[in-house]
C-alpha cells in the first residue's frame, strides 16, 4: 500500500516532458475553503481583529499548490443565485448552514450572528482582493453554483488534463475516475477511485446513487429514513459491486428481488425522493445555460494574471496580517511557480 502511495505522489511531482498549462489543473472550491477557515482559523491580527478566513484559506490553497504542483489554478465560487435552480425543486436546499462557532477563540470575544456575518463579508471582500493579484484564475457565474462550474470544467472543458478538486464536499467523489481526483482539505487526502472504494465500498460512478439513497445533511437534502450504510450492504448488494448503475437498475432490483425486505419496500415507496436527490446532487451533466458555458469557456481561455507582489505585501501590511514566518520563500515556492508555469 505505500509502495501504491509513492508511485502516485510521484507521478505527481515529475514529469519526462515539460507541463502545458491545462496539463494539471487544481479546481478549488472557494466558498467551501474560505467557510471552512473562517469557522475553524482563530487567528486575529496586531490589532485584535479576526482574519483567520482570509490567513486559512491562504495557507489552505497555498499547501495544495505545493504539495500538487499544479500548472494552473482555478478557484470558483458561487455566483448570485447559484443555489436558486435546485432551490426551485427543493426550497429548502442548503437552507440549514450556519456559522455556529465561537470566533476569536484566542481572544476570548464572543461575538453574535450579525457580527459573524459582518465580518465574514468584509474578510470575503478583502480575499478577492489578495486573489486578483494572484497568478490564479477566478471563476463567478451569475446562478451557477461552484459545484457546477468545477464539474463542467473537469468534465467538458478539460476532457485531456489531469484535475484535481480541492474541497472537503464529497460530493465530488462522483467524478473521481482515472485523471479526476479529489483532495479533502480536512482530512488531508487524496480520493482516488482506489479511496472511495475502501472507505465507501463502492466505484465513483455509484456514489451519486448512495448519496441519494442516505442524502445530503450539509446540503439539508434528506434521505430515505430508515436507510444506512450497513443496510443498504445487505440488502442491496449490487449497489457495492463492480457495475456502473443508474437509479432505475436500483429500483428494479427493490421492485423485483426475491427476497423482499423493509429497505427494500423503503426504496420502492420513495421512487420520486430518489430521482429528486439525483436532480440535486448529480455533477456529471450540469445543468447550466449556454451563456453560462460560454462564460466559462472564455475564463479557461482568458490569460492568467502575473503575480503582483507590491499590492499583494500591501495588503498585508494594510490587514497586519502574518501569514508565516517568512513571507518570502512562502510566496517563492506557492506563487512565482505559478507565475512562471502561466508564462511558459
Amino acid at each position: 500500500m505505500k509502495k501504491y502511495y509513492s508511485d502516485i505522489l510521484s507521478n505527481l511531482k515529475e514529469d519526462s516532458e515539460p507541463l502545458k498549462l491545462n496539463d494539471r489543473v487544481l479546481l478549488i472550491d472557494g466558498l467551501n475553503t474560505f467557510i471552512r477557515a473562517f469557522v475553524m482559523n482563530p487567528s486575529t491580527n496586531e490589532d485584535g481583529i479576526h482574519i483567520g478566513g482570509i490567513k486559512g484559506f491562504l495557507l489552505s490553497i497555498g499547501y495544495a499548490i505545493k504539495n500538487i504542483k499544479p500548472t494552473r489554478v482555478i478557484i470558483c465560487f458561487d455566483g448570485a443565485g447559484g443555489s436558486q435552480r435546485r432551490r426551485k425543486l427543493h426550497p429548502d436546499y442548503k437552507q440549514n448552514r450556519k456559522v455556529n462557532r465561537k470566533l476569536l477563540r484566542a481572544a476570548h470575544q464572543d461575538h453574535s450572528a450579525e457580527d459573524n456575518k459582518l465580518a465574514m463579508k468584509y474578510q470575503m471582500q478583502r480575499l478577492i482582493g489578495y486573489l486578483s493579484n494572484c497568478p490564479v484564475t477566478l471563476a463567478t457565474i451569475d446562478k451557477i453554483e461552484a459545484d457546477d462550474s468545477i464539474a463542467y470544467m473537469c468534465k467538458q472543458l478539460l476532457p485531456d488534463s489531469n484535475c484535481f478538486i480541492m474541497s472537503s464536499d464529497k460530493d465530488f467523489l462522483q467524478l473521481v475516475d482515472d485523471r479526476i481526483t479529489v483532495w479533502s482539505p480536512t482530512k488531508k487526502k487524496y480520493y482516488f477511485a482506489h479511496d472511495v472504494k475502501d472507505e465507501f465500498g463502492l466505484i465513483p460512478e455509484n456514489y451519486i446513487l448512495y448519496k441519494c439513497l442516505l442524502g445530503d445533511k450539509g446540503d439539508n437534502v434528506p434521505g430515505i429514513r430508515g436507510l444506512g450504510h450497513k443496510s443498504l450492504i445487505k440488502h442491496l448488494p449490487i449497489l457495492f459491486g463492480p457495475d456502473v448503475l443508474t437509479l432505475e437498475d436500483i429500483i428494479e432490483y427493490a421492485k423485483t428481488n426475491s427476497i423482499p425486505s423493509r429497505q427494500l419496500n423503503l426504496i420502492k415507496d420513495n421512487e420520486d425522493k430518489l430521482y429528486l436527490n439525483y436532480q440535486l446532487m448529480q455533477l456529471h451533466e450540469t445543468e447550466i445555460s449556454g451563456s453560462a458555458k460560454e462564460k466559462l469557456q472564455n475564463i479557461l481561455k482568458a490569460d492568467i494574471p502575473s503575480f503582483v507582489k507590491y499590492d499583494f505585501m500591501k495588503m498585508l501590511l494594510e490587514d497586519r496580517m502574518l501569514i508565516v514566518k517568512n513571507i518570502e520563500f512562502w510566496i517563492r515556492d506557492v506563487f512565482l511557480s505559478l507565475d512562471t508555469k502561466a508564462k511558459e
